[in-house]
């Protein structure tokens, strides 16, 4: 019986002289295929550079909406044109970025200017859980006004999304960039 006791006490000895730790934080490790983009097909006074494994969708007064089906997304295209109501249409635009105050953390602008292509305008990204996550609006100031919206089709959970919006902010910025008016 001693000799039991002694085996016993023996083994909890030698089996604590690991330090335990505690795990580490484990990350998401998402991979997006690699990007390669193709122009508009569709007739619109606009044209510009979409990711090829999107779908668009063709919409009413030259309207678009850029689907992402594996990320559940779109990015929402509206177009209007400016008839001496530039300031209206603008307003109008800033308006619904500022609806999503409510469940924003954070609203941060960006503009763009660029006077030989005709392309000014602003992106905002929405930092939070608001409905929308990446609002943007382009004019050339006095024919044509383009205004685009991000949307995942589940509840929005900032924290879960963020890689998805990253994704396809960079394809947003890359619409920008490709934007071309067509007189």
């Amino acid at each position: 019986m001693r000799n039991l006791f002694l085996l016993i006490i023996l083994t909890v000895f030698m089996s604590c002289n690991e330090d335990v730790l505690p795990k580490p934080k484990a990350y998401l490790s998402l991979t997006y295929p690699k990007k390669t983009y193709k122009k508009l097909t569709l007739k619109r006074p606009y044209s510009f550079e979409v990711l090829e494994n999107t779908t668009v969708i063709n919409e009413a007064n030259n309207w678009l909406k850029i689907k992402y089906p594996n990320l559940k997304a779109s990015i929402d295209i509206t177009y209007r044109p400016v008839n001496n109501n530039l300031k209206e249409l603008l307003t109008e635009a800033e308006k619904l970025v500022f609806k999503h105050t409510v469940k924003a953390e954070q609203i941060i602008p960006k503009d763009f200017v660029n006077p030989e292509k005709r392309i000014f305008g602003s992106l905002y990204e929405i930092t939070g859980n608001a409905a929308s996550q990446i609002q943007f609006h382009i004019t050339d100031s006095t024919n044509n006004f383009l205004k685009g919206s991000l949307y995942f089709y589940a509840k929005p959970n900032y924290d879960s999304i963020l890689p998805a919006v990253d994704y396809i902010k960079q394809d947003i910025l890359h619409i920008v960039e490709t934007l071309e008016w067509k007189e």
